[in-house]
């Protein structure tokens, strides 16, 4: 069964921080780019942040750069997101994803993306 699972989501005040986890099963995980995404309501989903499949390149968003990290484990199928400073307009449902081509660059778009997780809320809020 295919699954990239999200955790780590919850209520933050405004300034605070959140570490979100994602871990893949049933499909590769080693070879690709995974990135994040989130989505707020009455809004598109956005790119937050991306990796290359060994870690050797990030990519962040605008809107995060100096305030989230990106980082993944392969031994352990798991790509992590490290918020911090994080602001009232940094609440969303976040989303895990794992590109589509083996080897393939990070991507900012949807359609770069083949597998999806449920997603995991955060709200931030005083």
């Amino acid at each position: 069964q295919v699954q990239l699972v999200e955790s780590g989501g919850g209520l933050v005040q405004p300034g605070g921080s959140l570490r979100l986890s994602c871990a893949a099963s049933g499909l590769p995980f080693s070879e690709y780019a995974m990135g994040w995404f989130r989505q707020a309501p009455g809004k598109e989903r956005e790119f937050v942040a991306g990796i290359s499949w060994n870690g050797g390149s990030t990519y962040y968003a605008d809107s995060v750069k100096g305030r989230f990290t990106i980082s993944r484990d392969n031994a352990k199928s798991t790509v992590y997101l490290q918020m911090n400073s994080l602001k009232p307009e940094d609440g969303a449902i976040y989303y895990c994803a794992r590109g589509r081509q083996r080897g393939a660059r990070v991507s900012p778009d949807t359609a770069g993306y083949a597998y999806w997780g449920q997603g995991t809320q955060v709200t931030v809020s005083s």
